[in-house]
Parts: structure tokens; sequence; C-alpha cells
């Protein structure tokens, strides 16, 4: 049994609401929480049981010695470089929307880069928890967050959970009188994005109006390829055949990049967490963040 939600139910849908606050003051005296008291909040919002079996998210990095967190880094992937920026901001704790540590290590020596990210947090005592795709199946998740550069009047996940309500991608339905050309301007505007790819479907133009869209943040072949049919296709990256075989069944494909499609959630979410946490904890986004691929 599928749960549609119309544009306006996922608007109002308590965390996108908390997603549209601008600034939260932080309490005066504050000592921080505990790292478990956040985790809670996190797993409140997606629990962990919401994420896909292969993936590796939750708690990756505890140091020895706990402490309090008073300031998170929001990330939607861990380089060195912001790694170093979260010392830099007195961090003691950082959320990577993307797991870095999927094969296990055999070594934390300096030797690689994602060797030398888990030494530095450990010496400097940063913890490190991944959402991953517990955050794109939740109800307000990043995919929600994807859909709302669309006025659709209804969201079904393409492959529902046990909770009707959670699961990979979304399958909107959109108003009349959307035409493709401004589909791409909204994603651009959504994503902060200059420019992206465009494979536009067999005997379709950029003033056709959609009247279906199926999304998936990041990588979405194996996602998208579960629907039959739809007027657009939106994900971060696909595999060139399968950008071919959609374009050819009628269906235009709009790509953004992997991350992309996902690092403007976090903007919103730094605000709803914040405020979940009490404000006795600050919670920033990384300015050293962005997708390794750029257009020149």
């Amino acid at each position: 049994m599928f749960i549609k939600l119309t544009r306006q139910q996922v608007l109002n849908n308590i965390h996108l609401r908390k997603y549209c606050t601008t600034a939260v003051k932080m309490s005066e005296k504050s000592n921080g929480v505990k790292l478990n008291d956040v985790i809670s909040v996190l797993e409140k919002f997606a629990p962990k049981l919401l994420s896909e079996s292969w993936d590796n998210t939750g708690l990756l990095v505890e140091p020895y010695t706990p402490r309090n967190i008073n300031k998170i880094l929001l990330t939607n992937d861990l380089t060195e470089a912001v790694a170093l920026e979260a010392k830099q901001h007195n961090c003691e704790m950082i959320i990577s929307y993307h797991p870095p540590i999927f094969a296990p290590l055999k070594t934390v020596i300096q030797s690689s880069w994602k060797e030398r990210i888990v030494s530095l947090l450990l010496e400097h005592r940063i913890s490190l928890y991944s959402p991953h795709t517990s955050w794109d199946s939740v109800k307000g998740g990043v995919n929600d967050w994807l859909a709302c550069a669309f006025p659709f009047v209804e969201s079904i996940p393409i492959m529902p959970g046990e909770d009707p309500n959670t699961g990979a991608g979304r399958f909107l339905r959109i108003e009349s009188g959307f035409s493709l050309s401004e589909a791409i301007k909204s994603v651009k505007i959504l994503t902060g994005l200059k420019h992206v790819r465009l494979a536009l479907g067999k005997e379709r133009t950029l003033t056709d109006n959609i009247g279906s869209v199926a999304l998936c943040a990041g990588s979405g072949s194996s996602v998208l390829k579960k629907v039959p049919t739809a007027d657009l296709f939106l994900t971060g990256e696909m595999l060139h055949h399968d950008v071919l075989d959609a374009a050819q069944r009628g269906i235009s494909v709009i790509l953004t990049n992997h991350s992309d499609s996902e690092r403007g959630f976090l903007t919103g979410f730094s605000s709803h967490l914040q405020s979940q946490l009490d404000n006795k904890v600050k919670v920033i986004v990384s300015e050293f963040d962005k997708d390794p691929l750029s257009t020149v």
C-alpha cells in the first residue's frame, strides 16, 4: 500500500517546517550535551533501521575519552580539508552524510587519506556519525528536499519500506502547466548550481509540460530502473547506457553530479538539529565540502 503525499503535506511536515527556520540563538550558558543524546536526536529523525543493508551508517568513530558535544560540523563528504576544518572550529563531532569508512581498515597510519582522517579525529577526540541512506529514506529527508524543486500534487517512495511513507527515491505527480525548461531552472535554484546536464527524451522539447518526475538523490540508476515510465528522471549521476535507455524511451534526464543532489539538504537540517538539541549545541555546515567534479 502506497501513502500518497501532496507537496503541501510534505512542506507541512514537522521536519520540513523546522528546516525553514533561519537563525537559531544559542543558549548563553551551555556545557553541551552527551554524544549519546545527539545520536538519539539523529535517530529519532531517521532511525538507523531505515538504512540500506549494504550501507555503513551510525557512529563510526568514537574517541576513547568521552566529552560533551558543543559544536557539530555537517558535511556531505568527509575529506582531510573538512576534518581539519572541524579541528579549526573546535568541533567535538562531525556528521558526514556519506560514510568515509566502507571497506575495513587494516591499519590507521598516514599512508592513505581515509586513515589520516581517522587518526586526526581520534587524536583530537572528534566523533564521527554517518546517516547516509537513512536520510534518503526518511520522510522529510534528502529525497523529499530534492522533490521540493517541483510543484507536485502527490509523492510516493519508488521503493517503499515497511513504513510506506519511507523508502528509496520519490515518484511525483506534477501540477499541470509545468514545462521541462521550468523544471531545469527550478532544480538549479534548489541546488545552487549554474549548470546541470540534460538528456532530452526522444521526441521531447524543452517547452513540453511534464506530468511526472522520478527522482533519487546521489546515484539513482538502480532505483530509477524500477520506474516503468515518467516524463523526467532527476538524480546526481547515472551510467551512460542507463541515460541512453531512458532518453530512447522518451524520458528526459537531469543530472546534477552526485553530491550536488544531496548537499543542499544540510543547510536546512543544521537549523533543525540545533533546535532539537535545545540550542545547547552549535551546528555549522562545512565551507570546504564540495563535489569533486566541476564544469569547466
